[in-house]
């Protein structure tokens, strides 16, 4: 029987390039869809103050984020179990070119990487791009994006790409979030919600694709000297009946904390966590158990990295 889900090498290899990701950006509805405010929330807001979360980015500024993901998976068809371990490391940077009063235009580039996977009973398969060394044949695509610029991108205050003109990379987010944080247009309240649409594609036991929709729901949980912190929680909007479908989607999905910096207008670091367990997704003596860290941190502004060139990582 084929498995109706990605091999776990392509799965793995897939999570790789979603850590480097061009992910796009998508255009946040409006804040009144959803509200979540606790007691607490509401003692600490009693005030009603609203607050402005915009993206603002300075010409010749470079962000850069260190960026670690760590994932194991583990599936069990008919008694026979396979467990596959993932951990990427990367420093990204957004180097900017241009910025006004509405946009911001700036290109995304990957300055190192090191990752090791390991599938089943096979060895462990380990790359430093900070090494110099040849990189295996399945690390060869992630390898080729270090040092050159994935993507140009342009965005609005909102986080929404207003122009784009892509180089390399990957488009798959694999529930990372996409590349500039979504923000409401209109100033909000400390338990205020917004909501991202988006579509993400799965294929059913009759191999056709289907289009899910979901939707990445942000509310603004605090702020404290200066700094606001989100919470993100994916919710599915399509009906998903088929296990198989479900083992596809929980990988795609987001949930977890962002802190942003109000006054300066940049993200300063992201948690998301996934702990899903599908049962049956392939027959009902098959499960599925997907557990994983993502983490974002900005690094200091006066940080560099090593940069392992094509020609070098390629000897």
């Amino acid at each position: 029987m084929l498995l109706r889900i990605p091999s776990t090498s392509r799965r793995l290899a897939l999570i790789g390039l979603a850590c480097l990701g061009t992910q796009s950006v998508l255009v946040p509805q409006s804040i009144g869809n959803a509200k979540e405010q606790s007691v607490l929330e509401q003692a600490e807001d009693a005030s009603g103050e609203t607050y402005s979360l915009k993206h603002s980015l300075q010409p010749g500024q470079t962000l850069r984020y260190e960026v670690t993901h760590v994932a194991k998976t583990k599936t069990r068809i008919n008694g026979s179990e396979e467990i596959a371990n993932v951990h990427t490391k990367s420093n990204r940077a957004w180097t900017v070119a241009e910025a006004n009063d509405s946009e911001m235009t700036f290109d995304h580039s990957i300055e190192s990487v090191a990752m090791t996977q390991q599938n089943g009973d096979a060895d462990e398969v380990q790359w430093d791009s900070t090494t110099g060394e040849e990189p295996p044949k399945i690390f060869s695509v992630v390898a080729s994006q270090i040092g050159t610029p994935l993507a140009t991108v342009t965005i609005n205050k909102q986080g929404q790409e207003v122009r784009r003109e892509d180089h390399a990379g990957s488009k798959s987010s694999l529930g990372m979030g996409t590349l500039a944080l979504a923000l409401p247009e209109k100033p909000v309240k400390i338990g205020e919600s917004w909501a991202v649409p988006t579509e993400i594609k799965a294929r059913t036991e009759d191999g056709f694709v289907k289009q899910i929709k979901i939707r990445q729901l942000y509310t603004l949980k605090k702020v404290k000297a200066g700094v606001a912190t989100l919470s993100v929680k994916s919710e599915t909007l399509t009906p998903i009946e088929e296990e198989s479908l479900r083992a596809q989607v929980i990988q795609q999905l987001s949930n977890g904390t962002l802190r942003f910096d109000v006054d300066n207008g940049y993200l300063l670091s992201k948690e998301l966590i996934w702990d899903e367990s599908v049962v049956g997704f392939q027959g009902p003596g098959s499960m599925m158990e997907y557990r994983a860290k993502m983490t974002e941190e900005l690094l200091p502004a006066d940080s560099s990295t090593t940069v392992a060139s094509k020609k070098k990582s390629q000897r």
